[in-house]
């Protein structure tokens, strides 16, 4: 296991500090630091200063328009970037579906679908839960029934992100029903034009508009639109999720969250000095610290183990569950820190435009409704309860 960049690696670290020293908006910057809200065009006009460096895409292969990177250098990138308070490009777009058109498309997809990506003309929304199919995903109801060139689709996703931005939708549909759970899945590419697709919203905790619920009704989608094999689509959702599972650590945004949580301490009051120098807090400081470089180190093993072609287990369902924990703790700490500045609800300046300025520090104002939000991160992504599950069967043996 190597803890240290090589030679090549500090060199490519070195680089992408100045590309995003030189690159990134100091204003978009701060509205990430501080928890504010991006909008899409300042995340398009941000993926386009990517595009032009040829970062857009690090986990597409070179001749598709990505990096050809490995996973440790896809790491380096993911921690200076974050570091730098840089807005998270689409995942859907490029950690998600993008791969998986490179691993399953025909030819004609490829060609079609990943230059539009790239060029920020498509932006995907990824329609896998369903009311009753949330964590059981197998147990999906929405139905795709072969007509003619087109398949047919009723049924409803539910906690669909960005929908409400997207203009297209990569779809989990039974088109069989009577196989076997995993085995009567298809994978059906969605323009969410087409009628007979309705898309409602649902708000999160903090008042943003996170999720939607979206409803097909005969909703005809055409039989090309179909990624991968008929009836295999829970072959091309398992590689999608894996070709990321190695990723999910959140180590890059626990060390943002530290860096502004001992900013912010050393900015605070308290009896008469700072609370940076309080000794109980700086114990606090010091505890999240010592759960991050565990985490890290953690993830460091795995990276490494995947670089060198070796199989990987169960672990990380344990970095996914620890990570998130840690992200909730760092939450926890930052608004303990600013105290009864949370309390304002500034849901009307950060995601409806209000102009009256929030009470408190700039630091403060997105402090609660960043810890609402972030109580889903040991949801999404598989639950807390999945990953113990999985832990206890694939490595313990229980």
């Amino acid at each position: 296991m190597r803890l240290t960049p090589t030679a090549e690696e500090a060199a490519f670290r070195d680089e992408v500090r100045g590309f995003l020293a030189d690159s990134l908006p100091a204003a978009l910057s701060h509205r990430v630091k501080h928890g504010l809200s991006v909008s899409r065009d300042d995340l398009q006009a941000w993926q386009a200063v990517l595009q032009a460096r040829g970062w857009l895409a690090p986990n597409w292969p070179e001749e598709h328009g990505g990096t050809g990177w490995g996973v440790m250098r896809r790491h380096i990138f993911d921690l200076e970037c974050r570091l730098a308070n840089a807005p998270q490009t689409h995942g859907f777009n490029f950690g998600m579906l993008g791969p998986a058109i490179v691993r399953f498309g025909s030819e004609a997809q490829k060609s079609y679908y990943l230059p539009r990506i790239l060029r920020g003309e498509d932006w995907w929304c990824q329609g896998y839960s369903e009311p009753e199919a949330g964590s059981d995903l197998a147990s999906l109801r929405t139905r795709a029934e072969r007509d003619g060139d087109d398949y047919l689709v009723n049924g409803g996703k539910i906690w669909t992100s960005f929908a409400e931005q997207a203009n297209r939708i990569f779809c989990l549909v039974r088109t069989d029903p009577d196989a076997k759970p995993q085995q009567g899945i298809s994978f059906l590419l969605i323009d969410l034009d087409s009628p007979g697709i309705e898309i409602r919203p649902l708000l999160a905790m903090n008042g943003r508009r996170l999720w939607n619920q979206v409803i097909f009704d005969d909703v005809r989608v055409p039989v090309d639109n179909r990624l991968g094999e008929e009836n295999r689509g829970w072959t091309v959702a398992k590689r999608l999720l894996g070709d990321e599972r190695i990723m999910v650590s959140r180590v890059s945004e626990n060390k943002r969250l530290l860096a502004l949580l001992q900013e912010v301490a050393a900015a605070e009051p308290c009896a008469g000095g700072l609370l940076i120098d309080d000794g109980e807090f700086r114990r606090r400081i010091a505890g999240l610290e010592r759960r991050l470089t565990a985490l890290e180190m953690s993830s460091l093993r795995l990276l490494s183990q995947a670089e060198a072609g070796r199989p990987i287990g169960a672990e990380p369902s344990m970095l996914k569950l620890l990570g998130s924990q840690l992200v909730q703790a760092m939450d926890e700490a930052l608004c303990a820190a600013v105290g009864y500045f949370t309390a304002p609800d500034n849901r009307e300046y950060l995601f409806h435009g209000a102009n009256e300025q929030p009470l408190g520090p700039a630091h403060a104002v997105a402090l609660m409704s960043n810890y609402l939000h972030h109580r889903g991160f040991t949801i999404a992504g598989g639950s807390t309860e999945v990953q113990y599950n999985i832990l206890a069967k694939q490595t313990l043996e229980l």
